[in-house]
């Protein structure tokens, strides 16, 4: 009897009367997937604005806000005002990231999302450490554009095994930390540009806001390879959108506003890195630090080499 029970089908629901919800009825959760793709979404203003504006504020100020700031408020063997910023950082960047993803009009692989924002999280942690030492090691007289052996005030260190573990310190900054930092954001923005087709064609167009935010967008993206020495990635990235965005043009998909801010902003940064590049190809210092064949100087490295050379010159006039 009770196996009996067991196969009984559940009541069909009455005419006209909705579907019943819950575990037990599947069928209403696959009609969902199904109808994701005609899903589309307004431009989010709001959150790129903000995305925009801490990456600004957080990322790019945090360095200025260190050298700025008197260094009687934030002792050399405390955090930096920067480091308070890389901190916050740490917790806005992927609470915006949750939530661009959470507005994707496209169902998207939250398992891959969730474990690319803790290897983010880690990553950037990793970063925040090695680049407050490295940023404080500045006002000893390192510089940036002199590798850490090379360093007037690493190379003559005693033990020489000192020298070995700045050059780890150096690992977790430049190496480690970005690439767990960037991979993963990077990934993540990539996951959310897959659901930013609609097969409408006038909703392939961007409102006035993302063109103001577009400048801004893409000089922080410049600034993010350049300085991250993450090129590679970055490439390989907009190499994907493009293949996306053609694969999806043979399907009758077109970008909607969101897709295509994001696929125009790395279409600009990349003609900042080109623009960047050129003019610092002749550079003989830049070039000995970057020996390799992608040759794309740090903006930091150009400022410890030309700008405090400048700015003593000033001074002693």
């Amino acid at each position: 009897m009770q196996s009996a029970a067991r196969r009984r089908p559940f009541p069909a629901a009455a005419p006209g009367s909705p579907q019943p919800a819950g575990p037990l009825y599947p069928g209403r959760h696959g009609a969902v997937k199904n109808e994701d793709t005609f899903k589309t979404s307004p431009f989010h203003f709001d959150l790129w604005f903000y995305f925009t504006l801490q990456n600004w504020v957080l990322d790019f100020g945090r360095p200025i806000a260190m050298i700025i700031l008197p260094l009687e408020w934030f002792p050399l063997n405390k955090p930096s005002a920067g480091d308070y910023f890389h901190m916050a950082y740490n917790v806005i960047t992927p609470f915006l990231l949750l939530k661009l993803i959470e507005r994707s009009p496209k169902t998207l692989p939250r398992s891959m999302v969730y474990v690319s924002i803790i290897m983010f999280v880690m990553g950037a942690s990793i970063h925040l450490v090695g680049d407050s030492v490295n940023h404080r090691l500045i006002f000893s007289g390192y510089q940036h554009h002199l590798s850490v052996r090379e360093n007037p005030i690493i190379k003559n260190l005693k033990p020489e095994t000192l020298i070995d573990s700045f050059e780890l310190l150096y690992y977790y900054d430049e190496y480690l930390g970005h690439s767990m930092w960037y991979i993963p954001f990077f990934l993540i923005l990539f996951i959310y540009f897959t659901g930013c087709f609609t097969p409408v064609e006038e909703e392939s167009k961007m409102p006035v806001a993302a063109l103001l935010l577009m400048g801004p967008s893409s000089l922080y993206y410049w600034y993010l390879v350049t300085e991250g020495q993450i090129f590679i990635l970055y490439i390989f990235t907009f190499f994907a959108m493009m293949a996306l965005v053609m694969h999806q043009k043979r399907k009758g998909l077109v970008l909607d506003s969101n897709g295509l801010f994001l696929f125009y902003s790395f279409i600009i940064t990349l003609v900042l890195i080109a623009v960047w590049v050129v003019w610092l190809w002749n550079d003989k210092i830049l070039r000995k630090k970057y020996p390799g064949v992608i040759y794309i100087p740090e903006p930091w490295a150009f400022y410890t080499l030309h700008m405090n050379n400048l700015h003593a010159a000033k001074e002693s006039l």
